[in-house]
């Protein structure tokens, strides 16, 4: 028999200039399990004013560092270096011999930027999160920003079925693969299983973190609460997240059991706080998917969710957490009780514990991530070939 032949080494950079949130989690956690499949080579590309910047850096993975922002004044005076960004990041890609230029999530600067790549004949290929914009937050340019994102790429990448969907309605002719939303946990706690979770009590904590926007339907939770505490007068309520949620949801902040911290939360403090509610709780009015539901199962915690968009995909329902039947507040007061009575409660944990050990695995995305490259850099090839190296 011929030997065989290893497989081909592959190139990836990571592309990411965002300051904060889930995005830094998920260049960090990819960027790790890439390194440590067989042949494949990683370099990123990242922000200075990046949160996890340091440990990011601290993968040993060469790392270019650009200028970004960190204000509107900021972003203001980042387009006049603009080109000299794009350029570094063409540099970068071409010095490394990039088989592909991924987007981990997208930026305000990204639809400027991705057209260079290709232009250069470079394959992009980006992680779309979001195909329409969410209710309330800002679209007038949102239509451009995403098909030029897509005009400049090889495929596309999205992390619900509804996603997907609706990329696959925009262009037609695109390819669309899908990969699921992992947990993006520090990487000190993906490689252990959920903590066990405490004896389940009479009184649940339910808890809604993150950015408070106007879709997430904190009005609603504020309307579901009154029922819910008629049934179990001893559940607590704790609402954790920036934004204004007095504008949002009035009066919820007085409502008994309801305790709202209106701050920015930083990355070390997300598990520990998850870990310490009996159910997180999404009372969306739209929904892409989220990345609340995967960091909850990750750590043994169940969701209540409204039926929207991906969300419906992440929870199944009665094994690891509860959907409601309605975007509505009776609907939600429901869902949120069936979590109530404490063997309720510890059945729906173990199921999320045992959801979240896929989620955990970014060894598994990152192959998915390859399987996709795979399939999408040869009819990349053909048309950055078209496009030249201008």
């Amino acid at each position: 028999m011929p030997p065989t032949l290893p497989p081909p080494e592959r190139r990836i950079l990571l592309w990411y200039w965002g300051r904060r949130g889930a995005g830094g989690q998920m260049t960090l956690a990819l960027a790790e399990a890439l390194a440590h499949q067989p042949g494949v080579k990683v370099a990123l590309a990242i922000s200075a004013q990046a949160e996890l910047r340091a440990e990011i850096e601290a993968l040993g993975l060469p790392v270019e560092v650009l200028p970004t922002y960190a204000s509107a004044a900021g972003f203001v005076l980042g387009l006049l270096r603009l080109p000299w960004l794009a350029w570094r990041l063409r540099r970068q890609a071409l010095a490394f011999r990039a088989d592909a230029v991924v987007s981990v999530m997208t930026h305000l600067w990204t639809p400027l930027v991705a057209p260079v790549l290709r232009r250069s004949g470079l394959r992009y290929l980006p992680y779309i999160h979001d195909a329409e914009p969410h209710p309330g937050d800002p679209g007038w340019l949102w239509d451009w920003r995403l098909n030029t994102e897509l005009d400049a790429a090889i495929g596309a990448i999205a992390l619900s079925a509804s996603v997907a969907a609706a990329l696959r309605h925009r262009r037609p002719g695109l390819p669309v693969h899908r990969l699921v939303l992992g947990a993006h946990l520090p990487p000190a706690l993906l490689d252990h299983p959920a903590p066990p979770r405490p004896a389940a009590g009479e009184a649940p904590l339910f808890l809604l973190f993150g950015r408070l926007r106007a879709y997430k339907g904190l009005d609603l939770l504020r309307d579901a609460w009154p029922l819910l505490r008629a049934h179990y007068p001893g559940a607590t309520l704790l609402v954790v997240g920036e934004g204004d949620p007095e504008a949002l949801a009035p009066g919820l902040a007085a409502l008994p059991g309801v305790r709202v911290e209106a701050r920015w939360l930083a990355e070390a403090e997300i598990p520990q706080l998850i870990a310490a509610a009996d159910a997180v709780v999404l009372p969306y009015r739209e929904a892409s998917q989220s990345g609340v539901v995967a960091l909850a199962h990750a750590l043994g915690v169940p969701a209540v969710v409204t039926p929207m968009g991906g969300l419906a995909e992440q929870v199944r329902d009665g094994v690891d957490g509860a959907i409601a039947e309605a975007a509505t507040p009776q609907a939600l007061a429901a869902a949120m009780a069936r979590l109530c009575p404490p063997a309720a409660r510890a059945t729906l944990a173990a199921g999320a514990a045992a959801s979240g050990l896929a989620l955990r695995d970014w060894g598994a995305q990152a192959r998915g991530l390859l399987d996709i490259l795979s399939t999408v850099t040869e009819t990349g090839a053909a048309q950055a070939g078209d496009a030249g190296h201008g």
